[in-house]
């Protein structure tokens, strides 16, 4: 490995609930949403570098971790959220929580991870997403946010259909005609 290169990864999901102490679970890995460069701008982390692949690889080996413990999953492909477009003022909110000599991390804010999980739990009915999201207790307008941001990524009137109900069943009809 290239001992000389550095990283600096922007993590959502459950390791960055758990390291915010917004919601406390288990996790298996760490979603990395997006890379920031030299010039602290945001990068596609699809590919992931390769000298970080094999860094990741080291250290699954030595915890006896999945190889894919730490991934893009949240923004890989096409369809990956960094390329659909991340929510509006989601690089002011990140906050850096650890900073060493190669590797800098950074967690998205609490309003991210609700734009994140709604997109997820509606998209990914009856997934822990929800139960993320319900433990998180968004107000009626971070929601309302939220909303507005997942239908960017997915106008159709299915997608739609499938807001509505879910705010139906976790207790927000109360926003169902304000979409």
């Amino acid at each position: 490995m290239n001992r000389s290169s550095s990283f600096s990864l922007v993590v959502c999901g459950g390791t960055a609930l758990n390291a915010m102490h917004l919601v406390q679970r288990t996790t298996k890995d760490v979603d990395i949403v997006a890379l920031m460069d030299s010039k602290n701008q945001l990068v596609d982390p699809a590919p992931l570098p390769e000298e970080l692949l094999v860094a990741a690889k080291e250290v699954a080996d030595t915890l006896n971790l999945t190889q894919d413990w730490l991934n893009n999953g949240p923004s890989s492909g096409d369809g990956g959220l960094f390329r659909l477009g991340l929510p509006d003022g989601f690089k002011k909110r990140l906050v850096k929580k650890y900073q060493g000599e190669k590797l800098t991390i950074y967690f998205i804010s609490r309003l991210d991870q609700i734009h994140f999980k709604l997109y997820a739990a509606i998209d990914q009915l009856g997934s822990y997403h929800a139960s993320d999201l319900k433990e998180l207790s968004p107000s009626d307008d971070e929601l309302l946010a939220a909303i507005g941001w997942t239908i960017t990524h997915d106008p159709s009137e299915g997608f739609q259909t499938a807001i509505k109900l879910f705010l139906r069943e976790f207790g927000y009809e109360r926003l169902v005609d304000k979409i």
